[in-house]
C-alpha cells in the first residue's frame, strides 16, 4: 500500500520528513485488532478464558487504557464472528478511537450528546462509562448509519440512549446551553487512517479537507453553543491535517466563550501546532494532541478538549411539536399491571422495574433507564431498547433485548440449551422441540450467555432471536 504523493508531501511539509517517511512505512504493516471490553457483561479475565478456550483467541490487555486489549492471536480471524461478540461482551474498535470517550468522561448523572454518533462505538463506550445510565443523546445525519448504531446499541444491551437524525449543526436550534458534556468526533478527511483504509490514499487532497473544514467547523460551533456554561466538549478527528484541526479550534477561540483544557493522554502525542506557514496559532493550541498511528499502533487521531466559559446566545428555537407519547415509571397504571404479570411469570422482583422507565407506542414498549431527562420525544426516532409488546391476550411479550437487560433477575422459566445443534437452531430463528417444557415465554441461556427469549407452543419452543442479529456472521463453538 501506498501513501499518494499529496498526501505523503503534505505530511513532509507539515510535519518533517521524519514523520512523513515513518508513516509511509507504517502503512506497509498488517493493522492489528483492538476490542473493547464490555464491563457491564464481562471483565478482561472471564473474556480472555473464554476466547482462548472456544476460539483460540488470544488477547492481552493495553496499559493505562481501561478496557482495551489487543489482539494477539487470532488465527482464523474469528474476532468479529464469535457468539460473546454478538452478545456484546466486547466491541472491536481501534485503540485511539477510544481515547475521547475517556477523555470526555462523563458521569451517570450527567446529560451527553455525541454529535456524530455512527456506527456507535465512541456511543456505546460513553454509555458504558455511565453505568448504562444518565442521558445521551446520539445524532446520526446519515438515515442509513442509524442502522449500524440502533444495531450496535441493542447488541450491547444499553438503555440510556436516544438516537436523532438530523443535521448536527442544526441541533442548537432545540437544545440551547443545556448539556453537561458533548463529543464531536467529525467527519474528516482520514488521513490518520489510511494502514486499514487503504482507499483514503487514492482520493485525499487538501482541497478536500479545505472543503471538511466548514463542516467541521459548524458542527463545534453547535456544540458550544449547546453546551452548558461550564460544560466541555471533546473535539476528535481521525485525520492529521492542521486544516481540520487547529485551524477549526482557531476560529472557535476567537469568536466563542471557550479554552481548551490540559489533558492527560496515557500515550505518546504530539503537541497540537501554534504555528502554521506563516500563521502564528493561539498559544492555547499547544494543549491539543496529534496521534501518530505508528506510535500507538493503531489510527493517527487529534483530540481537543474544552470547557465552555459562559453562556452563548440562542439561536431561532424550532418549534418541536408536543407529543402525545409519555415516558412512564413502573407504578404508571398504563403499564404497572403488566409489570406485575411479567415479574410473577419471570420470578423477577418487581422493585426491579423502578431502575427503568418505559415508553409506549403502539403496542410496542421500549425499556429506558429510569434517569433519562430529555422530554423532546417527537425528535427522537427512539429512545432506549426494545422491551416488549403487548400480545393478543393483554400481556407482555418480552422482547430478547428486554430479556437480556433483565437477566439477571430472572430466577424462573429459564430454559438452557442442551448442545450446540440446539444452539445453531436458537440463532438461526427456528424452533426447539424442548417437549418438557409447559408452554409460555421463557429466557434463553447458552453456557451461562443470556441469548433471548423464546415462548413454547404445541409447535416446540419457537426462537425470539432478533431478525437484526441472525444476518451477522457467528461461529458457534
Amino acid at each position: 500500500m501506498n501513501i499518494n504523493s499529496k498526501a505523503f508531501e503534505y505530511i513532509q511539509n507539515t510535519f518533517g520528513t521524519d514523520i512523513a517517511t515513518n508513516y509511509k512505512n507504517f502503512v506497509d504493516i498488517t493493522p492489528v485488532d483492538y476490542i473493547r471490553i464490555n464491563q457491564l457483561k464481562t471483565d478482561f479475565l472471564q473474556l480472555k478464558e473464554i476466547l482462548k478456550r472456544k476460539y483460540s483467541i488470544e488477547i492481552h490487555e493495553v496499559e493505562n487504557i481501561p478496557f482495551a486489549a489487543i489482539v494477539n492471536s487470532d488465527n482464523e480471524n474469528l474476532i468479529g464472528k464469535t457468539l460473546e461478540h454478538t452478545l456484546g461482551f466486547y466491541y472491536i474498535q481501534s485503540l485511539s478511537s477510544m481515547l475521547p470517550a475517556l477523555i470526555l468522561n462523563p458521569n451517570q448523572d450527567e446529560t451527553v450528546l455525541d454529535l456524530c454518533a455512527a456506527p456507535g462505538s465512541k456511543t456505546t463506550q460513553l454509555s458504558e462509562l455511565m453505568n448504562n445510565k444518565g442521558t445521551i443523546v446520539a445524532n446520526e445525519i446519515d438515515v442509513r448509519r442509524i442502522r449500524a448504531l440502533v444495531f450496535n446499541i441493542d447488541r450491547l444491551n444499553l438503555v440510556n440512549i436516544g438516537v436523532i437524525n438530523n443535521k448536527g449543526e442544526l441541533l442548537s436550534k432545540i437544545y440551547d446551553n443545556y448539556f453537561d458534556k458533548v463529543l464531536v468526533d467529525a467527519p474528516c478527511s482520514s488521513l490518520g487512517i489510511i494502514q486499514k483504509r487503504g482507499e483514503v490514499t487514492d482520493w485525499w487532497s487538501i482541497e478536500h479537507s479545505e472543503r471538511l473544514h466548514s463542516i467541521q467547523l459548524k458542527l463545534l460551533i453547535a456544540a458550544i453553543k449547546m453546551a452548558k456554561p461550564g460544560g466541555e466538549i471533546v473535539y476528535s478527528t481521525c485525520t492529521l491535517s492542521v486544516e481540520e484541526n487547529e485551524l477549526v479550534l482557531e476560529k472557535v477561540l476567537k469568536n466563542y466563550p471557550v479554552e481548551i483544557q490540559k489533558i492527560n493522554i496515557p500515550i505518546k502525542t504530539i503537541d497540537g501546532k501554534t504555528e502554521f506557514g506563516s500563521k502564528t496559532l493561539n498559544s492555547q493550541l499547544e494543549h491539543t494532541h496529534r496521534i501518530l498511528p505508528w506510535e500507538i499502533n493503531s489510527d493517527g487521531f487529534f483530540i481537543a478538549k474544552l470547557i465552555k466559559t459562559d453562556s452563548t446566545e440562542p439561536l431561532e428555537k424550532i418549534n418541536v411539536p408536543k407529543s402525545d407519547l409519555k415516558i412512564i415509571g413502573s407504578k404508571n397504571k398504563q403499564i404497572e399491571i403488566y409489570l406485575i404479570q411479567l415479574a410473577n411469570h419471570f420470578g423477577i422482583d418487581f422493585e426491579i422495574f423502578s431502575n427503568f422507565n418505559f415508553l409506549i407506542k403502539g403496542k410496542d414498549i421500549y425499556l429506558i433507564n429510569s434517569q433519562w431527562q430529555d422530554e423532546n420525544i417527537n425528535y427522537f426516532n427512539r429512545i432506549g431498547t426494545k422491551f416488549g409488546a403487548f400480545d393478543s391476550r393483554d400481556r407482555i411479550t418480552l422482547h430478547s433485548n428486554g430479556g437480556q437487560v433483565l437477566a439477571n433477575y430472572i430466577t424462573k422459566k429459564i430454559y438452557h440449551l442442551k448442545n450446540i445443534e440446539d444452539l445453531e437452531k436458537y440463532i438461526s430463528g427456528s424452533k426447539i422441540e424442548a417437549n418438557e417444557l409447559d408452554y409460555g415465554q421463557y429466557l434463553i441461556k447458552y453456557e451461562n450467555h443470556s441469548l433471548g427469549t423464546a415462548i413454547k407452543s404445541p409447535d416446540g419452543l419457537k426462537s425470539r432471536f432478533p431478525k437484526t442479529k441472525r444476518t451477522q456472521k457467528i461461529e458457534l463453538k
